[in-house]
């Protein structure tokens, strides 16, 4: 036997011995022929051989695992809601807005809108699809059939042109599903009657509008829906049509019914509601329509004066009749904001052209322009482009320095929507990064929870390390046996927490319904708060790679005292009472 591998034997301590090695670390050999290759495969082997005994016969593992899953379920939860709700902002303020806003931010508005839009379209073709002026003003929206009153705010919007600058007409109800029959001019109210079929039919107009979408529409499942209750359309069972029969007097036995499908009661100017300011939101997140479509309605609106007074005719009560809802999925908007045709709330409102007792001619004002830009144009650069040549047509109008146009003129600022709305997404964006960094916090609770884990299974397997050494392991091998170990537990808790975090996020409102409909003081996201009637449930990939990433470097990171104290264990010691 060579020297170097013989053990001395001290003097016996009753019936135990003590072993001794030298401390001369000897060298494991493969057999003859062997070399540094096979050496290494056999370590590469070992290594991963180990790992998957521990990762499967090692309960407390499962431990570390779960804190991992959790942890990444957790940040994955909320980097989606957050990260989505940031999103929602952006995409429904460009939605709801456009490319560019001209505006001054006064109720009065600005004059010469009609001439710079001209103008505009003419020299910057290239840039501009569309452009539309809008008006708005407050006012008070009430019923007359039972005396519903809300306070809202006016717009008054030419509607096609308002279409295309902005995504305004996906949100409208009945235009869904009788396309081509929502408009802002006068109108009577459409009653449903018995048809020559002898079955309940709407007026031929709005039944050929949605033979039409019958026709065309993809999801089969949603027309059976609407088929099954076709006046109550979809989202309720109230019948959202009035029939012939509710305005006939029945009490006159001489006179005969008629109960026809047919328009009516006298026209008036339609207007589109905000679907929370008529309707009510039900616990499962439905609908509960309480009017009619066509029933008369009044909106009083507040006049004001190119100098900002309050007109001396008092404030108008506009007959109108609710031609449509719409819901945008932003709560400040829909809980307030009424529609109405453009020209004809300017002229009630005394903001188009009027022609003065001296003789002069005041222009029409309006609030903003909304500019919708071509495909592919930068909105940022545009902006600048835009902003020169209004600057350029306002010097050009050379009006006098006291005249109040002028002074209107000059607080006219070109935004785009991101500027329109920079203080919200500002704020939404340092909450995500706040709430980013606070879990990130609670995720060293997975660091810990992994070292204390790796710390027990070292002082567990004290003599399994020393034989591996004794065979000819090295230190950095020991250690990258827990470190592979450390890196296999954070990738299986990354998959199971990024599995069960995207389920969750894809059925969070399902599960908040679910909630609410056993207690409504469980419902957790309130759309006045949150500005949306929806919780953000969309999980993007590049989240869950960071964040997966993350949870095997926290592994790694927990792992690594453990590895070191393993590595540091000597052969002899490990197996001295063994």
């Amino acid at each position: 036997m060579p020297a170097d591998l013989r053990m001395r034997l001290p003097a016996r301590t009753g019936r135990s011995r003590r072993y001794e090695l030298p401390p001369r670390r000897f060298a494991f050999t493969l057999g003859a022929g062997s070399d540094v290759g096979v050496r290494s495969g056999a370590c590469l082997m070992y290594k991963w051989f180990l790992v998957g005994r521990y990762l499967r016969t090692k309960l407390v593992a499962f431990f570390a695992i779960c804190a991992v899953m959790l942890c990444v379920a957790m940040m994955l939860v909320v980097l989606s809601v957050m990260g989505g709700f940031l999103d929602m902002v952006k995409e429904r303020s460009r939605g709801l807005l456009s490319d560019l806003v001209v505006d001054n931010g006064s109720l009065q508005g600005f004059p010469f809108y009609e001439e710079f839009t001209a103008h505009l379209k003419e020299k910057h073709a290239d840039l501009v699809a569309a452009a539309t002026p809008v008006i708005y003003n407050y006012g008070v929206l009430r019923s007359p059939r039972n005396y519903y009153t809300k306070p809202v705010r006016v717009v008054g919007v030419r509607l096609d042109e308002y279409r295309t600058v902005n995504d305004f007409g996906a949100s409208l109800y009945y235009e869904r599903y009788y396309p081509g029959t929502t408009h802002l001019g006068p109108q009577q109210q459409p009653l449903a009657g018995v048809g020559e079929d002898n079955k309940l039919r709407l007026p031929d107009e709005l039944e050929a509008a949605n033979r039409a979408w019958r026709d065309r529409e993809t999801d089969r499942s949603d027309v059976a829906t609407y088929l099954a209750r076709p006046f109550s359309v979809i989202g309720g069972d109230e019948r959202v049509f009035a029939t012939a029969a509710d305005t006939e007097d029945f009490q006159d036995l001489q006179a005969e019914p008629d109960l026809r499908p047919r328009w009516h009661g006298d026209p008036r100017h339609g207007v589109i509601i905000g679907t929370d300011v008529i309707n009510d939101r039900t616990v499962s997140g439905g609908t509960r329509r309480f009017f009619k479509k066509g029933e008369a309605m009044v909106l009083t609106v507040i006049p004001m004066t190119a100098s900002g007074v309050t007109s001396a005719e008092g404030m108008p009560a506009l007959p109108v009749r609710y031609a449509d809802d719409s819901r945008t999925g932003v709560y400040e908007i829909d809980s307030l904001c009424v529609y109405v045709d453009f020209n004809y709330i300017q002229e009630q409102l005394a903001m188009n052209a009027q022609t003065l007792d001296d003789g002069t001619v005041q222009p029409a004002r309006t609030s903003q322009i909304l500019i919708s830009l071509k495909p592919g144009v930068d909105y940022r650069a545009a902006r600048e482009t835009i902003e020169e040549t209004w600057i350029s047509f306002r010097d050009s109008l050379s009006l006098a320095f006291d005249a109040p146009e002028q002074e209107l003129l000059s607080f006219v600022k070109v935004q785009t929507w991101e500027q329109m709305q920079a203080g919200f997404i500002a704020a939404v964006e340092k909450e995500k990064n706040l709430v980013t960094v606070l879990f990130g916090v609670v995720m060293l609770v997975a660091v810990v929870l992994i070292g204390l884990v790796f710390w027990m299974i070292v002082e567990k397997k004290t003599k399994d390390i020393g034989v591996l050494k004794s065979m000819g392991a090295s230190s950095p091998g020991i250690a990258g046996v827990f470190v592979a170990y450390a890196v296999a537990i954070g990738i299986v808790g990354a998959v199971l927490g990024s599995i069960g975090g995207s389920v969750f996020v894809h059925y969070i409102n399902e599960v908040q319904d679910l909630l609410a409909s056993i207690n409504p003081s469980f419902r957790v996201w309130s759309p006045d708060v949150y500005s949306f009637d929806r919780i953000p449930n969309v999980v993007k990939t590049h989240d869950i790679i960071w964040i997966s990433i993350a949870a095997v470097a926290a592994s790694i990171l927990g792992a690594l005292i453990p590895a070191i104290h393993a590595s540091a264990v000597w052969p002899v010691r490990a197996l001295r009472y063994e």
